[in-house]
């Protein structure tokens, strides 16, 4: 089971940015596509960005332009650098692995996560 380690959310002014970390354990990384989810109060967990092992990246259209998703192999782990953050991203910020980018139902292990508030 690979560990996920979440960090990097704090309270931020709207239009500010932040960049989030998920450390993951194990030595399987480099096989795993990584993919950064968040869920805000009251509401479905849902898909932000995903990065494959070959570096292609997918988004949602609610943070394109704004987020960027990369990884490093070395470091067992994923960023997402969020710019221009708007009140609606707040939310509690996860990341999962898995051989492909998929939707919040394909995984069963989740970490605690991390919180971002944006104020307005």
């Amino acid at each position: 089971q690979v560990q996920l380690t979440e960090s990097g959310g704090d309270l931020v002014q709207s239009g500010g940015s932040l960049r989030l970390s998920c450390a993951t354990s194990g030595n399987f990384f480099g096989i795993y596509a990584m993919v950064w989810f968040r869920q805000a109060g009251g509401k479905q967990r849902e898909l932000v960005a995903g990065i494959t092992t070959n570096g292609d990246t997918t988004y949602a259209d609610f943070v394109k332009g704004r987020f960027t998703i990369s990884r490093d192999n070395a470091k067992n782990t994923v960023y997402l650098q969020m710019n221009d953050l708007k009140p609606e991203d707040t939310a509690v910020y996860y990341c999962n692995a898995g051989l492909e980018v998929n939707g919040p139902e394909h995984y069963a292990y989740w970490g605690q996560g991390t919180r971002v508030t944006v104020s307005a």
